[in-house]
């Protein structure tokens, strides 16, 4: 418990612009984001331009920015990491999409996402398209995706992160699974 709040004041301090408690917070938080990483990457297909190393500094440096709010826990700073590996992974992926846009649909497979996701730049893009939807509907589901598809997070990691139980983090995603996989195939209406 005394680690977390410490590493809670360490990130709060850091976002407040004290460069040594940037280069602490950074060295404590480097091998948890770095395991998240290597856990998204080995689950991908196309180019392996975006290595783990590359989409770890991209969400640190997200972080290092925000200036605006204190993190709340070592959960929250993760939860919050997962946000920013997925803006990072979607701003990759647009860029890699763009020039192979066509007209046909993206097809995407929820089943074993969390466990073996082998998506495609372009269904990162459209997975991130319709979670931007389900957040209208459900933040907290939202959030749950984010946190097992975008970061890799596990379901206690996940749990922490959200501060909600494990077996409401297993609810959300089934539900949430659910939601996507239909908006993916076209089953839903704007």
């Amino acid at each position: 418990m005394e680690d977390t709040v410490a590493l809670t004041r360490l990130l709060n301090a850091a976002q407040a612009g004290d460069e040594v408690a940037m280069g602490k917070a950074f060295a404590e938080v480097y091998p948890k984001l770095r395991r998240i990483s290597k856990a998204r990457r080995r689950g991908w297909v196309g180019n392996p331009t975006l290595d783990t190393t590359a989409l770890v500094h991209e969400a640190y440096l997200k972080l290092a920015k925000a200036r605006d709010f204190e993190f709340k826990s070592r959960g929250h700073f993760f939860a919050t990491a997962s946000k920013a590996m997925r803006q990072a992974l979607v701003t990759y992926a647009e860029k890699k999409s763009a020039a192979k846009r066509g007209g046909n649909a993206v097809q995407v497979t929820l089943d074993g996402l969390a466990e073996n996701p082998g998506e495609t730049w372009a269904e990162i893009v459209a997975v991130d398209r319709v979670l931007q939807q389900l957040e209208q509907i459900s933040q907290r589901q939202a959030r749950v995706v984010e946190c097992l598809f975008f970061a890799g997070l596990s379901i206690s990691d996940t749990s922490e992160a959200l501060d909600i139980s494990p077996a409401t983090v297993k609810r959300d995603w089934a539900a949430a699974r659910v939601w996507l996989y239909a908006a993916l195939q076209g089953g839903l209406q704007d």
